[in-house]
């Protein structure tokens, strides 16, 4: 390994995990790349550089704070050679691999190739013109005052299912623990190669999500009876449709890299993260 990029949460404190990320490159003689604005806050000895380089010089993206860091992170290794390796800041993720106190051990696992990668799928949407990327998910989102999301799903370019909801949620395996969850989506193994779309708060006469394969084309049409929608990209408001438009999606396979070394399985996390039980236990 030459170098590794940082990739720091906006808020939480990540000196600690800066630190030791700077002291194993140090001794390992690694160039450390950090993102000018996020580095400048903590004043450290990482060579600044812009989010575009980071993704494209770095061996390997370390994100310092929780999922929207790691989803972050995996953008801007979308397509590029680096794998990712997700740092716990704050509560327990299902995308981080290790705590801060297991920073340099594992960098020194990743450099030594003792570990394997999960390759993550991300959704494709286009828009209005404009093209954006979610690993999590894409969703539009009733705006509240206009109106509900009365959505046709078409699907290989052949009408399938209608919505009517407060949200119509294409999510990948990644984000089936996240928004699509919420709304009663099915938890999903990312080694699942597929598209799960989800109503939240559906009043249709058909409410249920389906799984679609990542090989065919969605779209998302709003119906003219349809109040103007919000385009959500992993959580963030990407900008808005109109009756009439229509929001077209597309699975891309492997187009980021988890890192992972062993120390858990994702149905452990996801047991953890969202406290599942058997209903038995509760007997």
């Amino acid at each position: 390994m030459h170098t590794a990029g940082l990739v720091l949460h906006p808020q939480r404190d990540s000196a600690a995990a800066v630190e030791a990320v700077l002291g194993w490159a140090t001794n390992r003689g690694v160039e450390i790349l950090g993102i000018n604005d996020e580095i400048q806050r903590l004043r450290c000895e990482a060579t600044p550089v812009t989010a575009e380089e980071l993704g494209r010089r770095a061996d390997l993206v370390v994100s310092l704070g929780g999922d929207g860091t790691m989803l972050r992170a995996m953008r801007l290794a979308d397509g590029e050679r680096a794998p990712v390796l997700g740092v716990n800041l704050g509560r327990l993720g299902f995308l981080a691999e290790v705590d801060v106190p297991d920073l340099p051990a594992a960098l020194s696992a990743i450099d030594a190739h003792d570990f394997t990668v999960e390759p993550r799928l991300a959704v494709d949407a286009r828009f209005n013109g404009q093209e954006v990327t979610a690993f999590n998910d894409v969703a539009v989102v009733r705006v509240p005052g206009e109106g509900g999301a009365r959505v046709a799903v078409r699907v290989a370019g052949q009408p399938f299912v209608s919505y009517s909801a407060d949200a119509v949620i294409v999510a990948t395996p990644t984000g089936s623990t996240a928004y699509s969850f919420s709304a009663g989506g099915p938890i999903t193994s990312p080694s699942v190669e597929a598209l799960l779309v989800t109503p939240a708060a559906p009043h249709s006469a058909y409410s249920r999500g389906v799984v679609l394969s990542v090989d065919d084309d969605v779209e998302l049409d709003l119906l003219p009876s349809s109040g103007r929608l919000a385009v959500e990209v992993d959580g963030q408001v990407a900008g808005y449709v109109e009756p009439g438009q229509r929001v077209s999606l597309r699975g891309r396979s492997a187009a980021a890299r988890v890192v992972r070394l062993g120390k858990t399985t994702f149905y452990q996390r996801a047991r953890r993260k969202l406290r599942l039980t058997d209903s038995a236990e509760l007997g």
